[in-house]
């Protein structure tokens, strides 16, 4: 545990942090997950609105620096590799 006041703010902080960005990861992850439950029933108007959720979240984490941006385009073309298939 930090003695000096700084280092202390510094930690509490730094923990704050990384519980939203957690939260934050769990979210996109669930979007992604609601996405494929919708494929695997075969529901293609589900799937076509749950696909735009789980693409925006995807953007989203990229833009705050959640994953990297090469991840986040590799998520979003599978995605679409599986909504396109349905047809």
């Amino acid at each position: 545990m930090p003695n000096i006041k700084s280092a202390i703010k510094r930690d509490v902080k730094s923990k704050k942090e990384n519980a939203h960005n957690k939260a934050q990861k769990t979210a996109m992850r669930t979007s992604i997950k609601k996405f494929d439950v919708a494929v695997a029933e075969g529901n293609k108007e589900a799937a076509a609105g749950t696909y735009k959720v789980a693409v925006k979240s995807v953007d989203r984490a990229a833009a705050r620096g959640l994953i990297h941006g090469n991840n986040a385009a590799r998520r979003k073309s599978a995605l679409t590799l599986k909504l396109n298939a349905m047809e």
